[in-house]
């Protein structure tokens, strides 16, 4: 099972990503925000918003400004877009969704999009569901997170970090974080955890699972 550098290069569509053993981990950073997609009172789908950090922004779309005008149009970007979502595909989209504590199968990516905002470069993809699901009183439990920890995602701070769209009257989406501070280096983590250590866990490890940050849908 390949581990989440392998998912990057499909991410960033790189033949290589420039990274020394020394690097710190995670690598690159996210800011996610989530939008759940109800029609007909059932769960349809994720409607992904992610910005990554600045510097990885600027290595990725290195040489994609086609026309040379010191700006990059999401037509300038819509291959790359294309690309990265159906890359994920094979790492579950960084995204597992639980209702009623039954987990849900992803349908192919659709709406795929980048644009520029600022200094960050933003991706954009509707996750749906393989079949729609009846949420009734159960809960809705969305994560966001990488296994391996490569790449680092959180939750955008303010109300629009989680948005319900079409959802029955009365739901509500909370968001918890972890309590525990993200570790910020391979070094700053405990004994043992070198780049090695990161570079041998695979999309089944579970580390990355103690930094996901949840959304929680409750509907009465």
């Amino acid at each position: 099972m390949p581990n989440a550098a392998p998912a990057l290069l499909a991410l960033a569509a790189l033949l290589a990503l420039a990274i020394t053993p020394a690097a710190a981990h995670p690598h690159v950073w996210v800011t996610a925000r989530a939008e759940v997609a109800y029609a007909s009172g059932q769960v349809t789908g994720i409607r992904h918003s992610w910005s990554f950090d600045p510097a990885y922004s600027a290595f990725v779309t290195q040489g994609l400004d086609k026309n040379g005008d010191g700006k990059l149009t999401p037509d300038e970007l819509a291959d790359l877009a294309a690309e990265n979502t159906k890359g994920l595909a094979e790492f579950g989209y960084f995204t597992k969704l639980k209702v009623g504590g039954k987990e849900q199968a992803f349908a192919d990516p659709a709406e795929p999009r980048m644009a520029m905002e600022g200094d960050a470069l933003t991706m954009s993809f509707l996750l749906p569901l393989k079949a729609p699901v009846t949420q009734g009183r159960g809960v809705l439990a969305l994560e966001v997170y990488d296994p391996t920890y490569f790449v680092s995602f959180g939750l955008a701070e303010g109300a629009d970090a989680a948005k319900l769209a079409g959802a029955p009257a009365g739901c509500a989406a909370t968001i918890t974080r972890p309590k525990a501070p993200e570790t910020k280096t391979a070094e700053a983590g405990k004994p043992g955890m070198t780049e090695a250590f990161f570079e041998a866990l695979t999309a089944a490890s579970t580390y990355g699972v103690q930094f996901a940050q949840r959304v929680l849908v409750a509907c009465p």
